[in-house]
């Protein structure tokens, strides 16, 4: 992949001397900030409240005849 013209221009910065902007970022901004939870049961039961679950059962409306 190629390199962006701001890292170019921050390497250039480097390369002469110059400060680097990078060290100025704040340090939350490499921290992922979002909490993450296991699901409920009930989140874990509305995420399939709408869909079939007959098919688990067998009557899903298919016949097999055998002669």
């Amino acid at each position: 992949m190629s390199k962006s013209k701001a890292r170019k221009m921050r390497e250039k910065l480097v390369r002469e001397g110059r400060l680097n902007p990078e060290i100025k970022r704040s340090p939350f901004t490499q921290a992922d900030m979002r909490t993450r939870t296991t699901k409920t049961k009930k989140d874990h039961l509305y995420h399939f409240k709408h869909k079939n679950h007959s098919l688990h059962k067998g009557d899903d409306g298919s016949f097999y005849f055998a002669q």
